[in-house]
């Protein structure tokens, strides 16, 4: 029998850069497959291992409404999710995407 420990993504999340090249990634997965329950699993993931009583101390949520919200099941709100960057030092930034049929009619 093959004994496996889970893989908690948390444990790799010690940087500024590294929280933030992660939540690109998660987005990105999350924007291509039209699953956006990947972001708060995320942004829950990146709470512990930031320290959930922390994080929830600066959002003003209490930690038990946090975790709910950033569970697997969770469905938080958007202002919870702002509130939940915020607190980790993490702007939210936009780009247009290229249209690929403009982009080959300037060509």
């Amino acid at each position: 029998m093959i004994n496996m420990t889970p893989w908690d993504s948390a444990e790799l999340l010690s940087s500024k850069e590294d929280i933030a090249a992660y939540l690109d990634a998660v987005f990105e997965d999350a924007a291509q497959t039209n699953d956006y329950s990947l972001i708060p699993h995320a942004l829950g993931a990146i709470a512990r291992a930031k320290g959930m009583t922390d994080i929830a101390r600066e959002t003003g949520l209490s930690r038990e409404s946090l975790y709910k919200a950033l569970s697997e099941d969770g469905n938080p709100s958007f202002a919870t999710v702002m509130k939940v960057l915020q607190a980790l030092s993490i702007e939210l930034r936009t780009k247009a995407k290229s249209d690929e049929k403009s982009d080959h009619e300037a060509a």
